[in-house]
């Protein structure tokens, strides 16, 4: 099958759909998804966490490649594209759970502001961002004064409709139904949506006009928390654990931070905090993805009531002692860390008190931005 042939997209789609059914190996999943509720749940006893499937299962089709930019107008490819993580996971014996989303990168919720979202070449193979509004304050201004946007013909709005999909063809699939996740699509955190519309003057703003800043973050916070009552309604969270990246955690949401490691532990708390905290509790908990610096918040983040687990992406950015003590030591499970970090951490003594997840060798994770890339 090519893609360059402009094949009929949905024919594709139900031959990888049933191709991926047929391999789901029940026992295996559950042995996987038992492992995984241990580590979340604090359970797990040992070192680094780091399971693999108990068995292999290759695909009996090729499946195709699918750009990402080939993904944002056709629904098909989207879940063509979505289940053949699925299926490779499948296939490598990783200790990933299979998951899916409506995957339409950073500039989801930014859409819904008037941001215009640009395609990156497919060369990149990565997903769109947007570029900040035009006009500045002024522009942030009019946002406050209009209140929480409406959601039609916004990328939010194809992100319900591709959940709508995912939940029609777990109807049709029973064993997609319970080992394939859906999770939510990528609505990043008020801060770092505040940053995607107004850019990097933001951070000036907040010391000169702190007041407009908060206004603006009130409006992304209810923004945000519409798009999740939505989102819901057409894919209902689990009761309990939730899975993201491929990892599961306790808790329905998982809040990106990448523009708070801008910010002085003070900022934090007055522009990050209160607004992660209502999310938080409104949506019955979850975790922090942040990149680059956050040993220096990483206290004030770890006091968020509701606060079940910390990705972080980059350690060698972190003072990991800082971190495992804000973290690990109280209870809070880091996921995804690469292994060296952690390894690093045991010869030295560290307890990890087995609540530390790494990917293995040759296993990847998919970042907060979407790319692909292979742990240290």
């Amino acid at each position: 099958m090519n893609i360059n042939q402009k094949p009929d997209s949905r024919a594709i789609l139900e031959a990888c759909l049933a191709d991926l059914e047929s391999r789901i190996s029940p026992d295996a999943e559950l042995e996987l998804h038992n492992a995984w509720e241990q580590f979340a749940s604090g359970k797990h006893r040992g070192g680094i966490f780091s399971p693999r499937r108990s068995r292999t299962s290759q695909p009996g089709i090729e499946w195709p490649r699918v750009l990402v930019n080939e993904t944002l107008d056709d629904y098909n490819l989207m879940a063509v594209q979505q289940y053949a993580n699925c299926s490779n996971m499948l296939a490598e014996g990783t200790g990933k759970l299979m998951c899916v989303r409506a995957n339409y990168g950073t500039g989801t919720m930014s859409s819904l502001f008037g941001a215009i979202p640009f395609k990156m070449d497919d060369a990149s193979d990565t997903l769109p961002t947007n570029s900040p509004l035009e006009g500045g304050s002024a522009a942030i201004e009019e946002l406050i004064r209009r209140g929480v946007p409406p959601i039609r013909g916004s990328l939010v709005e194809k992100d319900l409709e591709m959940g709508r999909r995912f939940a029609d063809i777990a109807k049709r699939y029973p064993r997609i139904s319970r080992w394939v996740h859906i999770y939510h699509p990528d609505l990043q955190s008020p801060l770092d949506v505040c940053e995607l519309l107004w850019g990097g003057d933001m951070f000036t703003e907040f010391v000169e006009r702190p007041e407009l800043a908060k206004s603006f973050l009130e409006i992304l916070t209810e923004t945000y928390t519409v798009c999740m009552r939505e989102w819901n309604k057409v894919s209902p969270p689990a009761p309990r654990y939730s899975v993201h990246w491929s990892m599961m955690h306790l808790g329905t949401i998982l809040l990106r931070e990448d523009s708070a490691m801008n910010l002085s532990p003070a900022m934090f708390e007055e522009f990050v905090a209160p607004y992660d905290q209502r999310l938080l509790e409104e949506f019955g908990g979850g975790g922090v993805h942040f990149c680059g610096r956050g040993d220096h918040f990483i206290k004030l983040l770890s006091e968020l009531r509701g606060l079940y687990t910390v990705n972080v992406e980059q350690p060698h950015l972190n003072d990991m002692e800082i971190v495992f003590r804000c973290t690990i030591d109280r209870g809070i499970p880091l996921i995804g860390l690469e292994a060296s970090s952690a390894e690093a951490a045991l010869a030295r003594g560290r307890d990890l008190k087995g609540l530390v997840h790494c990917w293995r060798d040759r296993e990847t994770i998919e970042d907060g931005e979407g790319l692909r890339k292979a742990p240290a």
